[in-house]
């Protein structure tokens, strides 16, 4: 089940355990999975209250055939985006264990959000020509719902202990914030044992025979294991020795979660030509997803553009799809509001 932080060294120690709980041992649901489908649950709710409430032209039905395109179009695009994007050698990764493909090992994480927008946007083209409804009243509704699943995902990202910060400046190193984060898993980038990790030889059964590499893998497993008798003392040896991170994660949370819903809902309470919402959602996103990457670590191997890396430049796509949608829009015929419906 999920474990606690252990704040030491006026920072946080990430121990926390990936899986809601262990059916057996590498095997139950998973804080990842539960994010995403939390999400979608509220993205559901949000729907059927705009469909309910008359705010958008979409009957219960339709609202639900909704959701299941933009679920597949979620996994899919999520899960390719961030293959093709950051991991295109997963294409060529197989293997004799389950699931056998690279591609399909959705349990390990890698999801991208950038390649989640285009799924759903694909799921959105495909279902409004379908039902014979409007491309931007659809994004619209879409565009609305997203936002909880976005800051649920970050928010997994967390547990899972993925898509760290970048290094707080070294100024800061020596007296880092209580607020900032240090991985246990950064001591497989040791080359060597730091001095003050020698006493812990005394507390693991007979390391004294084991390499350096063996001594501090056996470490970062016991700093995760919150059953194991070492546990603490591990954590208050390595904790002086690890780097202080942002905690990034908390950061797009944020942004990407009550920020952008915020500013949709401005934008949207009163009623806005078909389009409006979803342009700001794009343009939103783009805007706060580039400035949040000024805190995270860049993906590795990733493509940049001198200072920009590929998700700042995939935000600044996002941000002019967002004012193609604004013109767009003005061409179409007004939905919503949230305090006053369109006449």
């Amino acid at each position: 089940m999920l474990g606690t932080t252990a704040v030491l060294a006026q920072s946080i120690v990430h121990t926390l355990d990936p899986f809601v709980f262990e059916v057996s041992p590498g095997i139950g649901p998973r804080w990842y999975g539960t994010a995403y489908l939390a999400g979608f649950v509220v993205g559901y709710a949000i729907l059927r209250w705009l469909s309910k409430s008359g705010r958008i032209p979409l009957s219960t039905r339709q609202v639900g055939d909704l959701v299941t395109n933009v679920v597949i179009g979620v996994i899919l695009g999520g899960r390719l985006g961030h293959i093709t994007f950051y991991e295109p050698s997963t294409f060529l990764d197989f293997s004799s264990t389950f699931p056998f493909w690279g591609v399909l090992a959705l349990h390990k994480g890698g999801m991208s959000s950038h390649g989640g927008v285009i799924g759903v946007t694909l799921a959105i083209i495909l279902f409004a020509r379908r039902e014979k409804l409007p491309i931007l009243v659809v994004g619209d509704a879409v565009a609305f719902a997203v936002p909880w699943g976005l800051m649920f995902g970050r928010l997994a990202n967390w547990v899972n202990g993925e898509l760290w910060g970048r290094a707080l400046p070294d100024a800061m190193q020596a007296n880092p914030p209580w607020w900032s984060v240090k991985y246990p898993e950064e001591l497989t980038l040791f080359t060597a044992v730091p001095t003050s990790l020698e006493p812990l030889r005394e507390l693991a059964p007979a390391t004294e025979r084991l390499s350096d590499a063996k001594f501090l893998a056996w470490i970062q497993t016991t700093a995760y294991d919150h059953a194991n008798s070492a546990h603490d003392a591990v954590i208050t040896a390595i904790a002086p020795v690890l780097t202080a991170y942002y905690p990034s994660q908390f950061f797009q949370a944020f942004a990407e979660g009550p920020c952008l819903l915020i500013l949709m809902s401005l934008a949207w309470l009163a009623p806005r030509h078909a389009g409006t919402v979803g342009g700001v959602f794009l343009a939103g996103y783009g805007v706060l997803r580039y400035t949040t990457e000024q805190f995270r670590e860049p993906d590795s191997p990733v493509i940049a553009l001198g200072f920009l890396t590929l998700p700042m430049l995939l935000s600044a796509t996002m941000v002019a799809a967002g004012a193609m949608f604004f013109v767009l829009s003005r061409r179409s015929q007004p939905i919503g509001g949230l305090l006053r419906k369109a006449a």
